[in-house]
């Protein structure tokens, strides 16, 4: 009998272990979780008030108790595109694809699923983009939206959606608009109106051009005509003949031969005649 005590009592420790193992393998898909990068972790425990609002679990690997529950969420950019008919200031319809650029705010993870949860692409960011797109191009005339006012109207748009998700726990980062699509009559009426705008600038561009160049020579030649003027009168008798004498001084002295042949004024000036020999 007492063999049989010991034989129970070593059986024991033996049996719990097993039985422990046989647990922990059963369970261990369920206590826990690898959260892969760019992800992040939210956790909803059964027995301890629900959602975790206090923590976001980050990369790597957690233990977590089988009776929880993990949920991920993808933090990194992710953009979603939306095609949609919308309708300008004067009432026509024009297709535009416009897509946004977001990401859930990585510390109010807890929130976002507690509040919206993993179908919040669906339930706030693709509406919130389809109303700030169709609020802010109701303003334009297609005229605007197919030409001037493209970079304008992507700002507008994204700082509506900005602020209808201000307090949803997503953050928005950049909105694009990534085609504009008019009814063909439009498109070509507008082609049109602005082909001949750049013709009217054109022409105004040479006007200027050939109103610039003849102020120029204008310029160039009233320049001209001071100057001669100045010059005519500075010219004065005395100095004329002060050149001459200046002028028969330096012929007189050189080495070649010559004839001088003085005038017959009474202020003629030497006439200098002469050959190489």
């Amino acid at each position: 009998m007492a063999q049989e005590e010991l034989n129970f009592k070593k059986i024991i420790p033996v049996a719990v272990i097993v039985v422990a193992i046989i647990v922990l393998i059963a369970f261990w898909s369920r206590m826990t979780i690898t959260i892969d990068a760019g992800n992040g972790g939210v956790l909803f425990k059964t027995f301890g008030g629900g959602i975790d609002t206090e923590n976001t679990y980050g990369e790597g690997f957690h233990f977590i108790a089988p009776w929880n529950k993990m949920y991920v969420y993808e933090v990194r950019q992710q953009e979603v595109a939306e095609t949609m008919n919308v309708l300008s200031s004067n009432g026509l319809e024009i297709s535009v694809d416009v897509s946004v650029w977001y990401q859930p705010q990585y510390s109010q993870l807890a929130l976002l699923h507690g509040r919206i949860g993993q179908t919040y692409v669906q339930r706030i960011v693709i509406p919130s983009l389809r109303s700030s797109t169709r609020s802010v191009i109701g303003r334009y005339t297609p005229e605007d939206i197919y030409s001037t006012k493209r970079d304008l109207i992507q700002d507008e748009i994204f700082d509506e959606t900005t602020s209808i998700l201000s307090d949803k726990f997503v953050q928005v980062n950049k909105i694009l608009i990534r085609s504009i699509v008019l009814p063909p009559t439009i498109k070509q009426a507008i082609e049109s109106k602005l082909k001949q705008e750049q013709e009217s600038l054109e022409y105004e561009f040479k006007l200027e051009k050939a109103e610039k160049e003849a102020e120029r020579q204008r310029i160039d030649a009233e320049g001209k005509a001071v100057a001669n003027r100045i010059l005519s009168e500075s010219l004065t008798d005395k100095i004329l003949k002060e050149k001459g004498i200046g002028a028969t001084l330096e012929l007189a002295t050189s080495p070649n031969t010559k004839v001088i042949v003085i005038g017959n004024s009474k202020d003629g000036m030497p006439i200098i005649l002469g050959d190489s020999k």
